[in-house]
């Protein structure tokens, strides 16, 4: 889908005129938005166009992980490449429970005392983080069916633990 398809349907629980006005801008910019960009006629770059091109320039993940914050989620950046690779299926499967079971050693050491300090919140954070990019990597694979690209990656994660 494309920006500003994002955001005519986002605006469908609202208003062009109550976006407009929150915003501060004119009703015709709102609705120009919603447009294709100015490469193909509307004449202006809509704000996820000017966010994207802001994360393009500077590749600092924050802009995203911010965004995200915002709508009370996280992000999570997808393994590069598409997945793992040079992995068989039955180790890349073993990994990911490997991992599961470290985040739960890392929960069960963290709350071992009856509370969580902030950074063993960070840590169990980071270990999620990790199994589910992971595991995106390992489940793009299994849907192109590439079982042969699944020991390197393995190789590389388990030298980064």
């Amino acid at each position: 889908m494309d920006s500003h398809e994002v955001i005519s349907k986002a605006v469908e629980r609202t208003s062009f005129k109550e976006v407009a006005a929150q915003m501060g801008v004119s009703l015709s910019l709102a609705y120009k938005w919603s447009q294709p960009d100015e490469a193909q006629g509307s004449g202006t770059t809509n704000p996820l166009d000017r966010v994207r091109q802001l994360y393009e320039i500077t590749r600092d993940p924050q802009i995203v992980q911010w965004l995200c914050h915002k709508a009370n989620g996280v992000f999570v950046q997808n393994p590069r490449g598409g997945g793992p690779r040079g992995m068989e299926l039955m180790p890349a499967t073993q990994e990911i429970v490997q991992q599961f079971a470290d985040l739960l050693a890392a929960i069960s050491n963290a709350a071992g005392d009856d509370r969580i300090t902030p950074d063993e919140a960070a840590h169990i954070r980071g270990v999620w983080d990790e199994l589910k990019r992971f595991t995106e990597g390992f489940v793009r694979l299994c849907e192109k069916g590439d079982f042969v690209h699944l020991a390197e990656e393995i190789k590389t994660h388990q030298h980064t633990k």
